[in-house]
Parts: C-alpha cells; sequence; structure tokens
C-alpha cells in the first residue's frame, strides 16, 4: 500500500449534491457537466475543524495561480448541529475569505458520494470528469500543484482543457464597525481592544463598545511589523495585557504572537516565524525561531504567557523574560485525556482566562466541547465534557452537563467560570464549588469571548459583529436539554479481526524520506478502550491487524496517520521534504457480514479495491 508508483485510476466522480445549495456563485447552481474541461479541486471541510482552515490557507496561491485552468469547489460537510445552518455556513465563508464557490451539503450527500472519511479532505477531478487523486489532512498543497500541472499538459495535449474565469463570484462586504470580531480585552483605560478577526486588525471602542478610538493594523491581510497603520495581522484572535504598556496578540493564520504598544500603536513579533508548525520541527528555543501553528488564545499565568495552540492541539508558552518558547502540555493527538501536561490530550484548545485566586488556567477545548484547566503544577484536568463526538446544551451536575464547541472562557470573582457557548449561541457557568453548570443568557450569535466590566459582562458576538453587554444574572436562565451526537454514518465492520491500511503514495516526483529512519508513523486508539482487544498503540508500519470486542456494539476508532516525502532528484544535494498527516474519527458498527478491511487515505489516487 505503500508503494510511490503513481498509478492512474479512472473513477467517474459522482455529481455534486447539497440541501443547502451554493455559496459564492451569485446565486447560480452547478453541475459537474458545467465545469467540464476545468480541473476541479474538491475541498470537504467543516468551520470547526483547524485543519481544514489551514487548508484553505494552503490552497489561496494555487487558486490564484491557476485561477484560469482550476476551479476548488468547497463542500461543507458539517460535524455539529449548528454548522448544518445555512446561515451559519453563509457567515463562515465570510469570516474565512473563502473565494471559490462552496455547496452546502448538510445532509452529507456529497460527503457520502465520495466516500469521504476525514476532514479535511481533497479530490482532484481531470477535465473529463475523472477523480485522478483523494488526499486527506494538510499538507499537500504541493503535491496538488504538481498534478495540476501535469493536468493542464496532458489535457492541453488533448484538447480537452478549457481555459477562462471560473464561477466564483464575490458577495458584497457589510459596512459594520466590526466584522466577525474574535476576542476583547478591557484595557486600563477603561476601553476595549477586539480582535476585529475577518478585517486583519485590532480596533479599539471606547467605554460604551461601540465607538471607534483607533485601528490598528493596515485591514490587508499581511505579516508585517510597525506603526499602526501598516502593520500586517492574519486573522488575529486572542489578546492578553503583557503589562500596563503592552497587549501580546494571538495573529492565528500568521503563526506567530505579537506584541502591541499601546502608547503609539506600534507592532512587534514576539514569537513565531510566519511558518506553521510541523511534526518533526523544534518545540522549544528562541521564540523568533520556532515555528508556532494557529495560536488561539492567550493568557499571562505563572509569569508566562500560555497559548492555545489550536493548530497542533497543544498548549505552549511563551517566557517574556528569555524571549523563548515550550511546549507546556498535549502530545499533538487530538482527544480528551487528562493527567501531567506531557500525557494530556486536547481538541483545538480556543479560549484561556486565569482565574481569579491565580491558581487555575481554564480552557475551553472546542473540539471535545469541554471545559477544562491546568493546575499550578502543569497537570490538566476536566470540569464538563466526555470526548469529540458528544455535545450538546445540558445544565446540570458537571458529568452530565453539555457544551457545544465552545470557543472562550472568562473567570468570574466567586471562582466559577462563564463559557462562552459559542455553537448553542449561549453564556453557561460552571461552578467548581458545587459541580454545576448553569446557563446565563441564550439567542447570543456564536459568542467567542467575554469580559467582566464590574457587574456586567460583555459579550462578543462575533456573528453578530458586535459586543454585547449583559448584567450577570442572580438566577441562571433555564433552558430545555438538548444532546447530540456526531452525525456521520457508522462503518459497518465484522466482530472480529479488522485490518487497516492507510493509503500513502509519495506525490509524483518524490520518494519516502527515510534519511533518518522510518518516515510513516501510525497510532491507534478506540472509545470505548475496551473495543479494541489488539491493534492499540504506535507503529511504524501503515497497515494494522485489529481485533474488536465482539461484545461491544459500536464505538470510534482513532487513527493518526504521518508519512514524510522528499524530492526524487539525485543532483539536489537539498531536496524540498514534506510532512502529510491526517487523525480520523472513524464511528463503526460490528455487525455480522460487516467488512473486515478498513481504508483510510492519507494521499494517493483512489483506492478500488
Amino acid at each position: 500500500m505503500n508503494d510511490s508508483t503513481p498509478r492512474r485510476v479512472r473513477v467517474r466522480a459522482p455529481e455534486l449534491i447539497g440541501q443547502g445549495g451554493w455559496l459564492n456563485t451569485g446565486g447560480e447552481q452547478y453541475t459537474l457537466a458545467d465545469l467540464r474541461g476545468r480541473i476541479v479541486i474538491l475541498d470537504f471541510w467543516t468551520f470547526c475543524c483547524i485543519n481544514c482552515l489551514h487548508v484553505l490557507d494552503e490552497l489561496r496561491e494555487l487558486e490564484e495561480k491557476h485561477r484560469d485552468t482550476v476551479v476548488i469547489i468547497g463542500v461543507h460537510s458539517p460535524k455539529f448541529v449548528h454548522e448544518a445552518d445555512h446561515r451559519a455556513v453563509v457567515d463562515a465563508v465570510e469570516r474565512y475569505g473563502v473565494e471559490h464557490p462552496v455547496l452546502d451539503d448538510p445532509q452529507l450527500a456529497t460527503w457520502k458520494q465520495y466516500a469521504v472519511r476525514a476532514w479535511p479532505t481533497l479530490v482532484v477531478i481531470d477535465p473529463e470528469g475523472y477523480v485522478v487523486a483523494q488526499h486527506a489532512g494538510e499538507g499537500h498543497a504541493h503535491a496538488i500543484a504538481r498534478l495540476v500541472e501535469e493536468l493542464e499538459q496532458e489535457h492541453a495535449a488533448k484538447g480537452t482543457l478549457r481555459r477562462g474565469d471560473g464561477p466564483y463570484v464575490a458577495p458584497d462586504p457589510e459596512p459594520t464597525t466590526l466584522r466577525f470580531p474574535g476576542k476583547a480585552l478591557l484595557l486600563p483605560s477603561g476601553t476595549f481592544l477586539v480582535s476585529d478577526t475577518t478585517r486583519h486588525q485590532l480596533v479599539e471602542l471606547a467605554a460604551d463598545g461601540e465607538t471607534v478610538v483607533r485601528r490598528i493594523g493596515s485591514g490587508d491581510r499581511g505579516f508585517a511589523d510597525g506603526p499602526a497603520e501598516v502593520a500586517g495581522f492574519s486573522e488575529p484572535q486572542g489578546l492578553a495585557l503583557l503589562d500596563e504598556d503592552a497587549v501580546v496578540v494571538a495573529d492565528t493564520v500568521n503563526h506567530a504572537l505579537r506584541r502591541l504598544d499601546l502608547a503609539t500603536g506600534e507592532v512587534t513579533t514576539l514569537a513565531g516565524t510566519g511558518r506553521q508548525w510541523w511534526q518533526g520541527s523544534p518545540t522549544a528555543g528562541p521564540a523568533r525561531e520556532v515555528d508556532l501553528s494557529s495560536p488561539w488564545d492567550v493568557a499571562v499565568f505563572g509569569g508566562r504567557v500560555w497559548t492555545a495552540m489550536a493548530g497542533v492541539h497543544q498548549l505552549w508558552t511563551y517566557d517574556p523574560r528569555t524571549a523563548t518558547v515550550a511546549v507546556a502540555a498535549g502530545t499533538t493527538n487530538e482527544g480528551l485525556v487528562d493527567g501531567p501536561g506531557a500525557e494530556a490530550w486536547f481538541a483545538q484548545p480556543s479560549g484561556l482566562a486565569v482565574s481569579a485566586d491565580g491558581e487555575r488556567l481554564w480552557l475551553a477545548d472546542s473540539e471535545t466541547s469541554a471545559l477544562r484547566w491546568v493546575d499550578r503544577d502543569g497537570a490538566v484536568h476536566t470540569a464538563v465534557g466526555t470526548g469529540l463526538f458528544d455535545f450538546g446544551h445540558r445544565d446540570g451536575a458537571a458529568e452530565q452537563a453539555l457544551l457545544q464547541h465552545p470557543l472562550g472562557v472568562t473567570a468570574l470573582p466567586d471562582g466559577s467560570v462563564a463559557v462562552s457557548d459559542t455553537y448553542n449561541h449561549a453564556l453557561r457557568r460552571y461552578d467548581p464549588v458545587t459541580g454545576e453548570v448553569t446557563t446565563l443568557a441564550t439567542d447570543l450569535r456564536e459568542p467567542s469571548d467575554a469580559v467582566l466590566v464590574g457587574e456586567d459582562i460583555v459579550v462578543v458576538e462575533s456573528a453578530r459583529h458586535r459586543l454585547t453587554r449583559l448584567r450577570l444574572p442572580e438566577e441562571a436562565v433555564q433552558v430545555a436539554s438538548v444532546a447530540h451526537r456526531t452525525q456521520r454514518a457508522a462503518t459497518e465492520v465484522a466482530p472480529g479481526g479488522l485490518r487497516l491500511d492507510v493509503i500513502f503514495q509519495a506525490p509524483a516526483g518524490q520518494k519516502l524520506d527515510t534519511r533518518y529512519g522510518p518516515s510513516t508513523r501510525l497510532l491507534v486508539s478506540s472509545t470505548p478502550p475496551e473495543l479494541l482487544l489488539k491493534g492499540e498503540g504506535a507503529d511504524t508500519d501503515l497497515t494494522r491487524e485489529l481485533e474488536l470486542d465482539p461484545s461491544i456494539p459500536e464505538g470510534v476508532l482513532h487513527v493518526s496517520a504521518m508519512a514524510a516525502s522528499c524530492d526524487d532528484d539525485p543532483a539536489n544535494e537539498y531536496p524540498a521534504c514534506h510532512v502529510h498527516q491526517q487523525d480520523w474519527g472513524v464511528p463503526v458498527r460490528l455487525a455480522e457480514g460487516g467488512a473486515t478491511r478498513l481504508p483510510l487515505v492519507l494521499a494517493g489516487m483512489v483506492d478500488t479495491e
């Protein structure tokens, strides 16, 4: 399965269908026949997924370079209930600067037609309408760019390539003061600093939360230090006071931490290179020399700047005294595992706040819909949440309560914590003394953060593009309990033996990178853990024989795969090397007559076995 010899499989691409219709096309509806003659790249994504957001950024250069031959189509395939809401998809397309057509597929119809198993997945369709490649995960833009050039040459020679403008139609801009703000910070002056994420700026608002005092950043996506009017950000999020004179900014898509001088508006870079961290890269060292990955929020805890490194499911720290960064907690595996920092698992940590007594660092672990905390010894604990696939809106005892993709946490004076429960459009409260979760407010549109101002709490209503001031109520609002599990069809597998094959073919012109030992890694676990009788753990072989407990009717297989490849050119002393990686959560149901083999495509041609 790891043969690097390319093979071209002729499989007719299934039609594109989705009940939500098309976005970014000026109201036009498209079929694959309408796109015949163009190279089509389908990007199966969902807007909660950080890896999907990475791929959006990876595709920008390819999209611009091959605009007259390539049509990228985002197929939005939701995980959470909220993501099936068409209005939320419209918001997400604007929020993340998606500049290609998007098919809204709330029922996962096209997802199932293409047998997709993971977010993100890229499928390449040639100008004659045949699927020629599939790639799961991120880091594949270089391979797809090479394939596109081959297809351009091949079909230009055959006369089957059609050049011209694509179907993308930009939506009209909306004249709001803020556009999908991410986080907010109360400054010592009594004003608010807000990360105006979609406009790539920071905005200082007066104490009323509405009047603009100043804007920091050019407003164009970029990575540049300098005075307020020329500094460049790319979708900034988290904010924290370094001291009374400066703010640290999580510059998310630039993979960097920035410093804002409050007096002058000058912006400088504290940490990060502008490049995304990949497996094998340094995890500690001089801050300006170490790559980061989608820092989403920041908080000062124990004299260091803690960073929710959403892109690699970890917490990192920046030490202002030594100007160094290091991993503080997390293994890069995605999931919910407590314990010492070096052993804990996270899933897109996205919000941080220090408790009123300074003894806990609260965090919103968005993909597990969990509220968690780190103690002074660096150990990780979970207050609310059970894992990647359970979510909803339910109050009560913490072990029964449910959240839905929270992005923000706010420490309250009494030791409790307010949770910006983003996909439930609610503000929730957890009391560590009673262990109870209550609802403080509802009917908030995608709240992503909140700041305490006296007896009020000011909420960042991201999808309403504003700050909303609420009085903290003495009693919580009562809401009906709702519980959900991820709505993805389970794969029926036979009890007993199951062969897992992760399919990886090095892209054309590349070979497996074996210079420093094995170039592949496979990690397998399950929920519940008892499902796997054999096959759990890590190894370098991308094929694994699993044994499933026949007494457990259903569960989830968690598969994490990595492969490294380098340019195969003996004359090149310094070949370019690339890492391909992806995590899958595959719901399985045990049934007699079910499959005895589970193929997962990391990179390569379509598997037809």
